[in-house]
């Protein structure tokens, strides 16, 4: 253990202090040890060894009086120590890191200076994911204060919707207006349904006209997601038509040729200023009901492709429908790191932490995921790097074809022609076809982009990344950089957590199972926190032991506890107290309230007797052939009704 720590404190040193090799005395970032790693360290020791008394006493009561009662028992606290252990990774090494977006003029003199960046956004629904979501993700990132000719959006619909792209002609018109006015007034809130919740006047003459335009295009576009139907006034030139003219009588959602429409070109479109643009691209790829499409994952993997053949950017993010920027400098942060000359080359992604807005008082149903999505992070930062979580992740492109020590060629090159030629466009539309990667006998979703097989392709890429040797960085910023919806009802949360269980699951019983796999190909302490989110599930088994047991054990007069008298009892309080202790001082010194903490208490409790439980019985039946499962798009759809009650803090 001592050895792999002073390795991690080595691998601090390349990936956490900026250093002065580029001849200037100003650091890019910091990294440093949070100061309760000390404690953290010592309070796991002591409680390893309760935590073996504990065994032992269960040991000495099955050999005195052997009962499927205290069986019950022994088998809810091994699991419960299992889970325990492999937590207690993310504690050992905390870091909290910070960058100096200021310093960056001193590394980043030119424009030339800046790598371009493309940025990817999936949708696949646009009942269950409104076009206007999707437009307002894609609107926050177009206006990124980043040079506009390094900067390229990608959409990808993967429900192949008319709608969608009409959403999406619009946006391009309203873009014109809203990047010069974000500009001009210096505008954090680059998402426009949230700045004008946020801002209902401004000193700026201009915001009353802005605000109309917005609300004038979310008018015609929600109009049209609402009859299903464009209306042919809203189709302003023989291009627009030309594109909706794709959609015929044979065109379905799941059986379709690929579609790819450039919205704005950097070289020709400009802003009502006569600035240059960012490049907008919409992709629809191509699907057959006899060939798998692999979900997310394949969606990405053909924006991979798309994006190569058009402006192939070294660099990569990727976002959900409904998780938008909240923050136009958040490029500046990542570069950062990847702009600092000393930096690990190992470095393959860096990771923000996925937020939400909108939720509760108390967060009644756990909606932020406080411990998953920004505490445990912070903790794994210190050994390897987090996680990939699917959304709010640069990458660099190189990680996708091959390990850090490959020598499989990187794409590298530059496009130089136009993104709207024939040429260009005809590749685009050829890698984008449903065929392509059965064709071409390629290792897509192998060996090669996000890796299929898996219902969290997320967490299974980003696990078979560092498995490779890359490594990667938690930016957890005092502003978030990115906001999301968060499901606001019971069923809606248990459905969605239930999904990400299944394909846990699934990780954790293949070949490249954490426990072991990882273990070997990472080091011991970052093997146990892949472990401990893909067996996260098994919580369910103590869980439901402990509801149900004791009660039972009551109604017959029979004691599965020791009495307050028993020496043994302290022990038991001590390992209540300690647990939750420990968990609800990190929550507290994350800034949440008690009250918070206790709801997140209940929601596990409810998970483990819900969702984690039906996931451990699916999974199970898919083992033994009996059931099989696929991917569900979670509604962003957001009735007053529910929102009212929820606001209200009503379970």
């Amino acid at each position: 253990m001592c050895k792999i720590l002073d390795k991690l404190a080595h691998h601090s040193e390349e990936m956490g202090n900026s250093t002065n090799s580029h001849g200037s005395a100003l650091p890019l970032h910091s990294c440093v040890v949070k100061r309760r790693t000390s404690a953290n360290r010592l309070f796991a020791i002591v409680y390893s060894f309760a935590i073996l008394s504990l065994l032992y006493h269960h040991c000495i009561t099955l050999l005195h009086s052997f009962n499927m009662v205290s069986l019950l028992i022994l088998l809810a606290d091994v699991v419960l120590v299992f889970m325990w252990t492999t937590s207690q990774a993310f504690r050992m090494r905390p870091v909290k890191r910070r960058v100096f977006v200021e310093h960056l003029e001193h590394y980043a003199k030119n424009i030339s200076d800046y790598p371009r960046l493309d940025v990817f956004i999936c949708t696949a629904d646009p009942y269950k994911e409104p076009p206007m979501c999707v437009v307002n993700t894609a609107l926050s990132v177009i206006a990124y204060d980043y040079p506009t000719e390094k900067l390229s959006v990608y959409v990808s619909d993967d429900g192949g919707s008319k709608l969608t792209l009409f959403a999406f002609m619009e946006a391009a018109r309203f873009a014109a207006h809203w990047l010069p006015y974000c500009r001009k007034n210096k505008i954090v809130e680059r998402c426009p349904e949230a700045y004008f919740k946020s801002h209902h006047s401004s000193f700026d003459p201009y915001f009353d006209q802005i605000k109309m335009i917005y609300e004038s295009m979310r008018a015609r576009v929600e109009n049209a997601v609402q009859t299903g139907t464009i209306h042919c006034d809203y189709i302003t030139n023989e291009g627009e038509s030309e594109a909706f003219s794709r959609w015929t009588d044979e065109f379905t959602p799941h059986n379709h040729p690929p579609l790819v429409q450039v919205l704005l070109e950097q070289s020709k479109d400009e802003d009502v200023t006569g600035h240059m643009m960012p490049n907008l691209v919409y992709v629809s790829r191509g699907k057959s009901m006899n060939i798998p499409h692999n979900f997310k994952a394949g969606a990405l993997n053909v924006l991979l492709r798309v994006s190569g053949t058009m402006t192939n950017a070294p660099v990569i993010l990727t976002l959900d429908a409904d998780m938008y920027s909240n923050d136009p400098q958040t490029p500046l942060r990542v570069l950062c790191y990847l702009l600092d000359p000393a930096m690990d080359p190992k470095l393959g992604y860096i990771q923000f932490p996925q937020m939400f807005h909108g939720i509760n008082k108390n967060d009644i149903y756990g909606g932020q995921h406080k411990l998953e999505f920004q505490i445990e992070p912070c903790g794994i930062d210190g050994l390897v790097g987090p996680n990939y979580v699917g959304t709010g992740c640069f990458f660099r492109r190189g990680v996708f074809f091959g390990g850090p020590s490959s020598e499989t060629p990187e794409p590298n090159h530059q496009v130089n022609k136009s993104i709207n030629s024939k040429q260009v466009l005809a590749m685009a539309h050829h890698v984008a076809d449903c065929d392509f990667e059965k064709q071409t006998n390629s290792k897509w979703g192998i060996e090669m982009g996000l890796r299929y097989g898996k219902l969290v392709e997320d967490f299974y890429t980003g696990y078979l990344l560092q498995c490779k040797g890359w490594k990667s960085i938690f930016c957890n910023p005092k502003r978030p950089a990115f906001l999301g919806n968060s499901p606001i009802n019971l069923h809606s949360s248990l459905n969605q957590l239930m999904r990400w269980s299944v394909g846990l699951l699934e990780v954790a019983f293949c070949r490249y199972s954490p426990i072991a796999f990882g273990v070997k190909s990472m080091n011991l302490l970052q093997g146990l926190c892949y472990a401990h989110l893909a067996f996260s599930s098994l919580l369910s088994i103590p869980i439901t032991i402990y509801a149900f047991v004791p009660q039972l054990a009551l109604l017959n007069s029979a004691s599965i506890f020791p009495k307050a008298s028993d020496p043994w009892f302290l022990l038991y309080i001590f390992l209540f107290l300690g647990a939750y202790g420990q968990e609800c001082l990190e929550f507290m010194l994350a800034g949440e309230t008690i009250q918070r903490w206790w709801n997140n208490q209940r929601m596990w409790t409810i998970r483990g007797l819900s969702c984690f439980t039906f996931a451990l019985v699916e999974y199970l039946l898919k083992f033994i052939g009996i059931s099989t499962f696929g991917f569900s798009v979670t509604s962003k759809a957001v009735e007053e009704e529910q929102k009212k009650r929820y606001n209200q803090g009503i379970f």
